[in-house]
């Protein structure tokens, strides 16, 4: 019997580990997303390329924040087209107008994954006179996370006051965890957090840097805006208590940049908005999901082995 070299069968065992621990990587996990889109009116959703490269950017995640959103009738166009665009069902549940301008009312809205996570509670807070967009918090359930029961604040600030405003997220993690009794709290959105609007001297102001318990999975060297003239990280995430930081996948808060992703120029990116959505992914709630890498790297360690001993 004429010996074949294992060579051809051991490139190809080593591929195939290669691209499956990519893949089980990457598409592991529930993904929350985060966007300003704008001044997304009736207008602008009624753009084909726009909507169209928005469906992109939301059909990754399974919950998305949307800011400044400027009315109802904007988001029933991105909607209706996520809901052709793949397998899941995408609902949608918004803030009331926001704001201290008839001319710059604007909405938070949650677009999700129904089949994946429920919308379970939300809540206005009413302080007006604490922020401009008064933050408006959603109580999420889901069977496909680690961390089954979470809260989602989200908060687009007045720019000159945004460390004020920063700080009295505080005071809304205090409320929202009471009345759910639930300290597992998510702050996310476009916090104007850098550059000129905040800086590191500003951060003995801010509660949610002084007070224990609080993490800034955005970092402040991060770039959250499209333009090259500015280099902002504007857009955060902050997650309150250890147990929503276990849940989280490590090093998998991040910038999304689409206009990469999509090959687009600075100026179709634009088109969009000057923003970069920011992302964090929150670890499956199955054991053999999150193994997956392992397994397959025995597997096919096995394999190897079993063929070699045959020789």
């Amino acid at each position: 019997m004429r010996w074949r070299s294992p060579r051809p069968l051991l490139l190809f065992l080593s591929s195939f580990f290669v691209l499956s621990v990519g893949a089980a990587t990457d598409d592991a996990g529930f993904r929350i997303c985060a966007y300003n889109v704008q001044k997304y009116n009736a207008t602008k959703a009624k753009d084909y390329r726009v909507r169209h490269t928005l469906t992109r950017i939301v059909s990754r995640c399974d919950i998305t924040l949307l800011q400044e959103v400027m009315s109802p009738e904007a988001v029933r166009p991105l909607l209706a087209s996520l809901n052709r665009y793949d397998e899941y069902e995408y609902q949608s549940v918004s803030s009331k107008s926001l704001g201290n301008s008839p001319k710059d009312m604007q909405q938070y809205v949650f677009i999700y994954r129904a089949d994946r996570v429920n919308v379970t509670g939300q809540h206005q807070y009413q302080k007006k006179e604490s922020f401009v967009r008064e933050p408006f918090a959603v109580h999420f359930q889901s069977d496909k996370t680690a961390i089954k029961h979470f809260i989602l604040v989200p908060l687009h600030t007045e720019p000159r006051q945004a460390v004020q405003e920063i700080d009295r997220l505080y005071d809304v993690f205090v409320e929202v965890s009471k009345k759910w009794n639930n300290t597992n709290v998510m702050f996310l959105g476009d916090f104007h957090a850098s550059c000129a609007y905040m800086t590191r001297a500003n951060r003995k102001n801010i509660r949610l840097f002084s007070k224990p318990g609080f993490s800034w999975l955005i970092g402040d060297k991060v770039d959250t805006t499209v333009s090259d003239m500015t280099s902002c990280a504007y857009d955060r995430i902050v997650v309150h208590g250890t147990p929503f930081l276990k849940a989280i996948q490590p090093f998998s808060a991040k910038v999304y940049n689409f206009a990469k992703e999509f090959k687009l120029t600075k100026a179709k990116a634009l088109a969009i908005s000057d923003h970069l959505p920011v992302e964090v992914r929150l670890k499956s709630s199955a054991p053999l999901l999150q193994a997956t890498p392992l397994l397959i790297l025995l597997s096919v360690s096995a394999i190897v082995q079993h063929f070699l001993s045959a020789l």
